[in-house]
């Protein structure tokens, strides 16, 4: 029986490994497949682009809203709702990991970040 239960605990802390959405304190880190299966599943989503606007008037994801990261503490607990699934995009990630750490402090329950931001983005993008 104790071996039995040691092979399901190994099975638990593996399937924890291979999930394809991680959570670190509440922020969800998604890739792109994940993201573009958000955009087509009919709910609300509010993607949030947080490069420089020169770089998101060059390509970005389709309804993105540009909020640079420069500008973003003051505005993203102002501009965005605790009742919206917000996903942060940034060059190549670290920049959405903090933003969206701010708004999980600040009671938002379904906060991503797209893993590897633009650098990795596989999917369309527009101007």
């Amino acid at each position: 029986m104790k071996k039995a239960s040691w092979v399901f605990l190994w099975l638990g802390i593996g399937a924890a490994w291979a999930a394809p959405v991680s959570m670190a304190a509440g922020l969800n880190t998604i890739n792109g497949k994940t993201l573009e299966s958000m955009m087509s599943d009919g709910r609300g989503l509010v993607i949030v682009d947080v490069r420089e606007p020169e770089l998101f008037l060059k390509g970005h994801i389709r309804s993105a809203i540009n909020i640079p990261y420069d500008e973003a503490k003051g505005r993203v607990l102002k501009e965005l709702s605790a009742k919206d699934r917000i996903v942060f995009v940034c060059h190549g990630g670290p920049m959405g990991d903090k933003l969206g750490r701010l708004l999980v402090r600040n009671g938002y329950p379904e906060v991503y970040n797209l893993a590897g931001g633009m650098e990795k983005w596989k999917g369309e993008t527009v101007k």
